[in-house]
């Protein structure tokens, strides 16, 4: 079955703003990933400053792939235009693996 990892990330208030619009501007490199599944980016509503990126994959393997390629890539790039790399949005970050083991979509009429 199919891995969940979530990344937890601790964004202060004033930077919220700042990690969404990097994930509306990212690259877009993990949806050709061979073995990515979902996608989705998280907000906090109440009682928390964790914003939740979740993403699921095929097996361990080719989250392992993305993370030592792709990622790993985007996140070593530089600035714009040759600047400086910006300072990161979240103050910190946890994250959680997940084996799926159950599964339900919704009925169909």
């Amino acid at each position: 079955m199919s891995v969940v990892k979530i990344n937890v990330l601790e964004v202060p208030a004033e930077q919220r703003e700042t990690l969404e619009k990097r994930f509306a501007h990212r690259a877009h490199a993990v949806e050709s990933s061979d073995g990515f599944e979902w996608f989705e980016l998280l907000r906090p509503i109440e009682g928390t400053d964790s914003y939740l990126v979740y993403t699921r994959w095929r097996d361990e393997e080719s989250f392992q792939a993305w993370m030592e390629g792709p990622m790993k890539a985007a996140h070593q790039g530089g600035g714009e235009e040759g600047g400086e790399k910006p300072k990161p949005a979240a103050t910190g970050s946890v994250l959680w693996s997940f084996e799926v083991v159950q599964q339900a979509e919704p009925k169909k009429a």
